[in-house]
């Protein structure tokens, strides 16, 4: 189901958490909400969901105007970063419970609850408490819980934060499967950009109650609209090398992987000088001295550099971004580029 955010805005005090966005969400895809601590993406959420009122603006699923409605006529289901499982209660139970509110008939839950468990591989797991689980098998069971309702639209704030760096691999993964095997609207909010990366359809980048820029994950990646988003998406991040032009200073923007190092003092670039080797096991990062500042490149895993080596450094124009004094890209002809 689509879901519609028109100039929507929501103040807490002096702090605007949503700042007049609009926003289209399709059917049946993730948009993934990215964005550092504070920025407004949760707060979205809560007003979709309906557990916070709207300042102003729209917020529609379908050809249904939400904003005004109760939080369980709005067909959403949200599973939250703490699980907010019933201690007492077993994992049938605390899967089945949103169905029992709504009185549907036993054997109706019973299929549902088992289908659902199946889904995320708790099917041997349902006469256990929570205390019985690890934190991978609770968080499991939260979006059994949500999946059972068959909702219209899948809310994720922040699943995976509470576990472990495996079990987020392996919990995002799964994720990934329902999403396509389910086929619902899913809005997902995070703060990490690998899990954006891999999740979303689409990433919408968010700064202080804004968009600064929606798109694919690639292209964001590649193309981003400023020094922000192309610092936020990429690990390492995009690395900014200041450099005097005609008497302006901007600011070049280049990825690890695209930078060219060469032992040789015979190759093409300037000098540069390895300060630090950090072997990744499928990579290496070194981190360099050049033209005065610090600069990270990702290179071959049994590539040989030691600290304090001498280096020729290339950054291959068509692999470099310019970015204003404000931090903002210039585009190919000379123009300022603005969100897509």
């Amino acid at each position: 189901m689509r879901v519609r955010f028109e100039r929507v805005t929501k103040r807490f005090g002096a702090h605007t958490a949503a700042d007049g966005i609009s926003l289209d969400v399709e059917s049946g895809e993730c948009l993934v909400l990215l964005g550092p601590s504070g920025c407004g993406k949760t707060t979205l959420l809560r007003l979709l969901a309906g557990l916070e009122p709207l300042d102003s603006g729209e917020i529609w699923i379908g050809d249904r105007r939400v904003d005004q409605l109760e939080p369980a006529r709005r067909d959403v289901a949200m599973v939250f970063q703490n699980y907010a499982l019933y201690p007492h209660l077993s994992v049938f139970d605390n899967i089945a419970f949103p169905l029992r509110t709504r009185h549907v008939e036993t054997a109706e839950i019973d299929r549902r609850v088992r289908e659902a468990a199946t889904r995320v591989g708790l099917a041997d797991l349902l006469a256990r408490k929570p205390a019985q689980l690890s934190g991978g098998q609770q968080q499991r069971v939260a979006l059994a819980r949500a999946i059972v309702r068959n909702p219209t639209v899948y809310l994720m704030d922040e699943p995976l934060s509470n576990l472990d760096a495996q079990l987020r691999l392996q919990t995002r993964t799964e994720l990934k499967r329902l999403h396509r095997e389910l086929g619902t609207t899913m809005i997902y909010v995070t703060h990490d950009q690998g899990e954006a990366m891999t999740l979303g359809g689409r990433i919408a980048v968010m700064r202080g109650g804004r968009i600064v820029q929606i798109g694919r994950p690639l292209d964001l990646y590649r193309q981003p609209v400023d020094t922000f988003v192309g610092t936020f998406l990429g690990s390492p991040p995009m690395n900014l090398i200041a450099e005097s032009r005609q008497g302006a200073v901007a600011t070049i923007g280049v990825r690890a992987e695209d930078i060219v190092i060469s032992p040789s003092p015979l190759a093409g670039g300037d000098e540069g000088r390895v300060l630090v080797v950090e072997p990744m096991g499928s990579e290496t990062l070194l981190t360099l001295e050049y033209r005065s500042q610090r600069l990270v490149a990702r290179v071959a895993a049994d590539a040989r550099f030691e600290p304090g080596q001498a280096v020729r450094v290339r950054l291959p124009d068509d692999r470099t971004l310019t970015f204003n004094a404000d931090g903002t890209r210039i585009g190919t002809a000379g123009r300022q580029v603005h969100e897509p």
